[in-house]
């Protein structure tokens, strides 16, 4: 696994020419942002559609197939309409770059609520700028995930700056390998500085709450 993740986290790049920031860039963002909202609507307000395993009252749900949804993402830091649909992989032609998703999901990694690492991946700058804003993050800011089973609230620590060959910042626990996680953990990771695929940019949250149903948007208060 740990050389299928180096080569996925050497393909994580930032848009590398003018015409993807000016012109793609914006439309994809607007697409995936309209995608992200139509997938949220489409899910039922009744009970989740996927099974689910439950640990503290915190369900989680199985890991999907490649290419299916895992959840939605909305970061109010990064703007009052931006949201994302996160899918199961992280396949630049197919997720990253594409207009109805745009962040993706490592496979293997935690799922939403689980004890250990959900870990995320998205462009900085390119196909939607989908995480350009991660370095814009405060302390306690909320990262939502949206699922059909509710809200998962996750909370902003701490960012770290590592090399494109580093990928032990998707473990379970963070650098430490080998370590039984006992903390529900989210990573973020993007390239950095804009325009250039050299190092890697990572936000680390932890879970706060998990509320039930999901109403008609984040939790409020929170």
């Amino acid at each position: 696994m740990t050389g299928i993740v180096l080569i996925v986290l050497g393909l994580i790049v930032g848009g590398g020419v003018a015409w993807q920031t000016s012109i793609i860039s914006p439309l994809a963002a607007s697409a995936q942002e309209r995608a992200a909202a139509a997938t949220a609507r489409a899910w039922p307000a009744g009970p989740a559609r996927h099974p689910l395993s439950s640990g503290a009252g915190i369900p989680v749900q199985q890991e999907p197939s490649f290419g299916r949804t895992v959840a939605v993402v909305v970061i109010p830091r990064f703007g009052a309409h931006w949201r994302r649909v996160i899918r199961e992989g992280v396949d630049e032609s197919s997720i990253l770059n594409s207009f109805d998703a745009g962040v993706g999901h490592y496979p293997g990694t935690g799922m939403p609520g689980s004890i250990g690492n959900f870990a995320i991946a998205a462009h900085d700058t390119g196909y939607g700028d989908a995480f350009r804003n991660v370095g814009t993050l405060r302390l306690d800011d909320p990262i939502y995930v949206e699922t059909a089973a509710g809200w998962y609230t996750y909370r902003f620590r701490n960012f770290q700056w590592v090399q494109a060959s580093e990928v032990g910042v998707i473990l379970p626990v963070p650098e430490q390998p080998g370590t039984a996680p006992s903390a529900r953990l989210i990573t973020l990771t993007t390239c950095d500085p804009p325009y250039n695929a050299q190092e890697r940019e990572i936000a680390y949250g932890t879970l706060e709450h998990f509320q039930p149903g999901r109403g008609a948007g984040p939790p409020s208060g929170r």
